[in-house]
């Protein structure tokens, strides 16, 4: 799995994109709200390191999202 984030422009806010392996969009949410349902990614009980990549991440990089 990979993620980017993207940044928003005036008020439009940044916003994550985790992608499979083959780059496919599976999920798009704003940065400042983590998506709810992150069992279905196989990333539940993780939302506290989430926050801190999301945090940390630069912007328009794709990276590996390893937890």
């Amino acid at each position: 799995m990979h993620i980017i984030k993207v940044k928003g422009k005036a008020k439009i806010p940044d916003y994550i994109q985790l992608r499979d392996d083959d780059f496919v969009l599976i999920a798009y949410f704003r940065a400042d709200r983590p998506l709810k349902k992150l069992d279905k990614y196989g990333l539940d009980g993780k939302e506290e390191e989430l926050k801190k990549i999301i945090d940390s991440l630069p912007y328009g990089k794709i990276q590996p999202l390893n937890l």
